[in-house]
């Protein structure tokens, strides 16, 4: 074997062997082969914080393998991910493996392509120690903060309980949020809004009141909406003035992994796992028709701005042949990479401009095509001209007979734009505030009478801030610089899974559980909960990366105090026990009649008797819903898999072995009366074999999908 070439994915591994031939055999680590083992702490903290490494369990038949591959190889090549991640996975493959670090064996590829990876090749590089480090101080950072803090929440709230170093701040965000919705109180407004017709036009158009001569008004009751109406009466309405100007819009910028999530929640509906899962495979490429194998998009782990002037060109020369040279900026545009970016890699672009959506649709599934649709638009468009908009705002003045001799009157405002010039707009539309609000307005000049269609007093009341989406609360969790890009899909992953916050609708809505934990960590560690202590501690790890801050003295000055901490607060709450509403239950004991209690063990939740020790009573806890079987009429419940999949079942089993992945409601059938299930895509269905009624949800409107 001459030359042997390691990478993380097979599916990476896949592509790159199909352009590197025989000379080389491309194999895959699947990830970390070496980590801390999950069983114990497995950091020294009384020697440097030193890590004792152990191969992952189940892999160990991979590690013989890849030593036996080695010892054939003229040549290793580590080409792991190109981040912080990627680097310590080279580097634990080369300590593993018997390789010298010293050896220039290090290849990166920023993007998955003929070109890229053969350069690559050309041009390897020692690992990068400081990268490493970087990642080892994250890794026993979160391992000395998970293990030592979560035993305490879990002694003070509920067994099994986890409190993680970036975790605990995102929580904290949710649930502050939520407590700033519980104190918000509505205030009352008004708004007075029109339609008129022009001379020009048989087509209304709106306009709101802003005021009347003594200035703008803000109306906060019925009364004062009222007082104008009856002011308006038999009114006569004339534009008082007519401003048209010019705006150019701008491109937004490509994307950075942040903004692909929030784009790709907004647009496609995409949750953060799933958008990165699927630019991960974008990445790392897959046949198609026509140019063999090959990775679409550059690395999708970033959070910098940069492209690289190649890509610029021939981005550019596509543009200028498929819609002109008008549509090119006279100066290149470049967009500036913030501070605290590490820069590493490009932003998320196409590894071939050219390749259009449309050109490998059908090589791609439909979530990869949806995928790469957005990230070629929006990096296309962010190289385009701007939008050029013809744009006009009128104002109107109203009065009455009376009103007109004592030179009053009520003013209402309208505004609204033209495309004179569609640019960047032709691929990627991105709506601001004032475009949604402006609307088409028909041919109007100073002095036209307008005839009034329609007047209405509308009531409002100011609304309280809104619950996190995972979007909205990636792009907090960037601007805050709390974590990284790698980091952001396992924060809301973590921070679900452990039940601290439930998804309602799109919203992330904290539970009372998650409510506790924060509470007891912004008393007892508000370090740990800090936006900006962890933003800062996030700095530092930067500093490591580059070499400017020793990791070891960095976890000496973060562990010393943080264990001061830990000490003081397992005094300072040492008998105390927080008992949640949730845990409680109406179910009595059948052997002494408390009520029992919700305990979670080993295998999940179960019932306890709250008598322990002098009574010992458990079983196991049954979810039920509000749904009857269709089978035999018993109680469908809530159970779940081997592998922890909810499913539902009839409470009769085994004498009835009814079961669905459906989730029950408690509707029923308008044909047989028997419960309502609701299927993939919001179907209620009757599950009754000789029915078969189903029903399709209402089609909503933009609106309320946007308000949801």
């Amino acid at each position: 074997m001459a030359n042997l070439v390691i990478v993380e994915s097979p599916s990476k591994a896949k592509t790159i062997q199909k352009y590197l031939g025989k000379d080389y055999t491309v194999t895959a680590s699947v990830g970390h082969i070496r980590d801390l083992p999950a069983a114990r702490l497995s950091v020294d903290v009384k020697n440097d914080f030193a890590p004792k490494y152990s191969i992952v369990k189940g892999k160990e038949k991979l590690v013989k393998e890849l030593k036996g591959m080695v010892k054939e190889a003229d040549k290793v090549y580590l080409a792991t991910d190109p981040d912080r991640e990627g680097e310590a996975i080279s580097w634990h493959l080369a300590t593993v493996l018997g390789l010298s670090l010293d050896d220039e064996n290090r290849v990166k590829f920023n993007e998955i392509n003929k070109t890229s990876v053969k350069n690559g090749l050309e041009h390897p590089e020692k690992i990068d120690l400081d990268l490493v480090d970087a990642q080892q101080a994250r890794r026993i950072l979160d391992r000395l903060v998970g293990y030592k803090l979560s035993p305490f929440v879990s002694q003070k709230i509920r067994r099994g309980l986890s409190a993680g170093r970036v975790q605990s701040v995102a929580l904290r965000l949710i649930v502050d949020r939520e407590e700033e919705i519980r104190a918000f109180k509505p205030e009352e407004y008004w708004s007075i809004d029109a339609a008129f017709i022009a001379p020009s036009s048989k087509r209304a158009f709106a306009a709101s009141f802003v005021g009347d001569e003594t200035g703008k008004i803000k109306l906060t009751s019925k009364e004062e909406s009222d007082a104008i109406l009856q002011r308006l009466e038999n009114a006569e309405y004339t534009v008082t003035e007519v401003k048209k100007g010019t705006r150019r819009r701008q491109p937004a910028p490509p994307f950075t992994t942040s903004t692909l999530q929030q784009e790709a929640s907004r647009r496609l509906g995409f949750q953060g796992k799933r958008t990165m899962k699927t630019a991960q495979e974008l990445y790392e490429g897959m046949e198609i028709q026509g140019h063999g194998a090959m990775g679409l998009i550059t690395y999708m782990r970033t959070d910098s701005l940069r492209i690289s002037e190649e890509a610029r060109a021939e981005a550019n020369s596509y543009i200028e042949e498929t819609f002109g040279k008008e549509y090119l900026p006279e100066k290149p545009r470049y967009f500036k990479t913030k501070a605290s970016a590490q820069d590493g890699h490009e932003a998320i672009r196409p590894t071939m401009p050219s390749l259009s959506p449309a050109e490998v649709k059908d090589s791609l599934t439909n979530d990869q095509y949806k995928l790469y649709n957005l990230i070629w638009n929006r990096f296309m468009a962010s190289l385009m001209s701007v939008c050029v908009q013809d744009t006009v705002k009128i104002e109107i003045h109203g009065a009455n007979e009376a009103d007109k001799e004592n030179e009053r009157y009520c003013t209402f405002a309208a505004s609204g734009y033209t495309v004179r010039f569609d640019g960047f707009t032709k691929l990627y539309e991105t709506m601001t505030e004032d475009d949604e609000k402006a609307s088409k307005l028909p041919a109007i000049k100073k002095a036209d009478s307008l005839k009034c269609k329609e007047l209405l007093g509308n009531q409002h009341f100011t609304q309280p801030p809104a619950r996190y989406t995972e979007a909205s609360l990636v792009k907090m969790l960037e601007e805050t610089g709390v974590g990284r890009p790698s980091t952001y899909v396992s924060i809301v992953s973590t921070i679900l899974s452990r039940e601290y916050v439930e998804r309602e609708k799109k919203q992330l809505k904290p539970t009372e559980l998650g409510e506790a934990v924060t509470g007891l960590l912004k008393k007892q560690f508000p370090n740990i909960v800090n936006v900006k202590f962890t933003a800062n501690m996030e700095s530092d790890l930067d500093k490591v990366e580059h070499g400017d801050v020793d990791y070891i003295a960095m976890l000496h000055t973060f562990y010393d105090a943080f264990d001061e901490t830990l000490q003081k607060a397992k005094a300072e709450t040492e008998g105390m026990k927080i008992k949640l509403k949730e845990d409680q239950t109406d179910i009595p004991c059948e052997k002494c009649g408390r009520m029992m209690v919700i305990k979670t063990g080993r295998f999940g939740k179960f019932l306890a008797c709250p008598g322990y020790p002098e009574c010992k009573n458990t079983k196991p806890l049954v979810v039920e819903t509000k749904a009857t079987c269709p089978r035999c009429g018993g109680k469908v419940i809530e159970k779940k898999s081997k592998k922890g999949y909810v499913f539902y079942g009839c409470d009769n089993y085994p004498e009835c072995n009814f079961m669905t992945w459906d989730k029950p409601t408690d509707e029923l059938c308008p044909k047989c009366g028997k419960s309502l299930f609701k299927k993939k895509g919001g179907v209620l269905a009757c599950l009754n074999e000789d029915c078969g009624y189903e029903t399709k949800p209402e089609k909503k409107s933009k609106k309320d999908e946007a308000e949801e």
